[in-house]
Parts: C-alpha cells; structure tokens; sequence
C-alpha cells in the first residue's frame, strides 16, 4: 500500500471550531499566579489557501517557538495550495491549472509533490473501484459552474442535463494520465480532459505539513483545515486534558455560522486525523432539493446514501480520499472496503439521522451517540 512520502492563549473556555464539518472543542487549562512552567499552549489562524480557514494549536515552550513552527505552516500551506490549485495560475509555478490547460498537448514539468498526489491517488481509486477520480474534472466543473449561478442567483439555479454530464464523464480516465518520474512530467492523454484534486488535495497537503512540522521538532499540536481536515500531533501536553477532543458536526446545524453550529459526539483521540465529508458543505438548492458537491461517478448526481461520513486514520490524506469515497458507496460496500486499510475507523450518518459506527470509533466517542454496524 502507498503512503504519503516522508518529508492566542490559556483561559478556560470551551473552545469550538465549527467550519465546514468538523468542530475542534478543546477544554482549555486556566493558569494564574505565575509565569507557567513546560509547554504553553498557543494558537493561530489565515486564510488564503485551500479556500479556508486554516488553524494551529500547538503546546511549546515559548511564543517565539510558535511563532517559528507557524510561519513554515502557513508557508507550506500556500505554496501547496499554488501547486493543486485548478482555477488560478502563478507566475513561475506549473500547477494543476497547467496539466489541464495542455490536455492532449505536450507534458509539463511540475513540481514532486504533484507527482507524488497524482501516482498515489491513482493507485488508491484503481483499487477503490474509481469511486474518487481525479480525472472526473470536467463533470466536476460542470456542477461547480452551475452551483456558483446558483448561489450568485437563486432565481437561476437548475440542475444540469443529464446529456451534458454523460458526455463530461466520457472524459473520465485514470489510465490516461501519463507520468514520467525521471523527466518528472505529467500530461493528460486526451484534449478536453481536466484534473480536479479537490476531494485529496486539502488531506493530503495537511498530513505533509504535519509531517513536516513533526521533523522540525514540533510534538503537540493541532491542524484544522476547514474544520473538515484535522490532525493531530502527539497529545496535549497539560495535566488536565489527557486528549485532544474534536467534535463532529451536527448536519442540520449551520455550518456556516459557528456559534449556532452544534456537536453531535466528541472524539477523544491523539495522534490521528478525522476528516469528514458532507452533504452540508458545498451545496445549493433547486426546487426546495438539496444538491451537493459530492458527485456519484455512476448516477452522475449528488450521492445520497449519507449526510456526512468521518473517518479516523492517522494519515490525514488518505482519510481524505476514505471520507469521500465511503460517502458515495452503500454502508455495507463501504465497511467491506474500509476493511482493507489496517487502523481506519468510520462513522457514518443517515439521511435520517441514524449514526453508525465502527466499533474502534465507538469506543472513543465521548458520548457513544453511534450504533454499530449491523443494528
């Protein structure tokens, strides 16, 4: 199996972040009297790359220290962001916008993390039944034109012909998309063919900085990206919290406005990632129907089996593509697959709000909210 390639303060509140899916609680240690002793915990947020809100919570000896492991953070983010961007171009740089642009033309030298994204991804939908592709740009494109109108003016909204998608998806190849490691190239087989690494990209790029960060000396910490992306370096480092906690999203709640978003159960975990996919992140509306970013490659429509699935997986880039490959498969399809990688768990929510989990999940939910499968 591949694996991705190695690479502010204290006050007692409780602390929700609550974007896009996923809500970081954290009970947060008060300290008086004293300048504290050991690692103290400080956090910090941007925006600007992956079309988030980025945040980092890490325990370290002193805020010069953040500081440090902050900056390369940021950095790392938006230089990844540059390189899997679809929509933008930037000077210098041969990104995803570049492969697509010279579909059906010559290669294009890019960078090694795209080579890296692009074989291992593959390889992880080829054995998946290409439930995720990468090469599913144009059909994806299509929705994402017709949800931006949609959004800009309700009035407009509509659902794509089926005919226009079906002859999208003719597009759709994993096998044509050529990499030459030693030349270090990648080039799309076929004119009209476009990669969208918007289901991987933002997991992948997290577990990268996580790593980085790891080999830069960091051992406490905490990276949400979006809220729907987080990973979590080592455990807390206090005498109170023995866990990071991160809530999961209640779907009927409003993602949108933080302080009205509500928990459906709280992990208790360390030293993992949870990366949730759902109905209620990219969306719009037609005729009172909800239609979602994420795309059944069979149907061509929004997948409908679930609200929203987490799973828990160390490696947050493939707990991405996980999260988004087991929401568009039945639960049971979906538990048989997720068999095949060894520490992940998952939790699924139902169109009617009945939750399931794996019994590894269960057993870190704070309040045991899921039933098991088979129930």
């Amino acid at each position: 199996m591949h694996t991705l390639p190695e690479r502010k303060q204290n006050k007692r509140i409780f602390h929700t972040i609550a974007a896009l899916g996923l809500i970081v609680s954290l009970l947060l240690l008060t300290v008086s009297g004293c300048a504290p002793k050991g690692p103290q915990r400080f956090r910090a947020e941007w925006t600007g790359s992956f079309d988030t809100l980025i945040q980092l919570i890490a325990y370290t000896d002193d805020e010069k220290t953040f500081n440090q492991f902050e900056r390369q953070a940021e950095e790392r983010f938006r230089e990844l962001h540059q390189l899997y961007d679809r929509y933008n171009s930037y000077e210098g740089i041969n990104n995803i916008r570049t492969i697509n642009e010279q579909a059906g033309g010559e290669p294009v030298k890019v960078e090694q993390e795209i080579i890296d994204l692009l074989i291992i991804f593959r390889d992880y939908s080829l054995a998946t039944g290409r439930v995720v592709d990468v090469t599913l740009g144009p059909l994806l494109e299509i929705w994402h034109d017709y949800r931006t109108r949609a959004l800009a003016d309700p009035t407009q909204a509509e659902v794509p012909p089926l005919n226009v998608l079906q002859q999208a998806a003719t597009l759709r190849g994993l096998e044509d998309i050529e990499i030459d490691t030693d030349q270090q190239t990648v080039r799309l087989a076929r004119a009209g063919m476009s990669l969208d690494v918007g289901s991987v990209a933002k997991g992948y790029a997290t577990e990268l900085v996580a790593r980085e960060l790891e080999a830069a000396g960091l051992t406490s910490a905490l990276i949400s990206a979006g809220g729907s992306n987080v990973r979590m370096i080592g455990k807390p480092l206090d005498s109170e919290r023995p866990t990071w906690n991160i809530g999961l999203q209640d779907p009927d709640s409003n993602a949108l406005v933080p302080q009205t978003s509500e928990v459906l159960d709280t992990v208790m975990v360390n030293d993992t990632s949870i990366v949730t996919s759902g109905d209620y992140q990219r969306y719009y509306m037609v005729d009172g129907e909800l239609y979602h970013h994420l795309i059944d490659p069979v149907t061509l429509m929004p997948g409908n089996y679930f609200r929203a699935v987490s799973v828990m997986l160390k490696d947050s880039g493939l707990a991405d593509f996980l999260s988004s490959t087991l929401f568009l498969l039945p639960l049971d399809q979906g538990v048989k697959m997720l068999a095949q990688y060894p520490g992940a768990e998952a939790l699924w929510i139902l169109p009617d709000g009945t939750v399931k989990a794996t019994e590894g999940m269960r057993a870190v939910l704070k309040d045991k909210i899921a039933g098991p499968i088979g129930d």
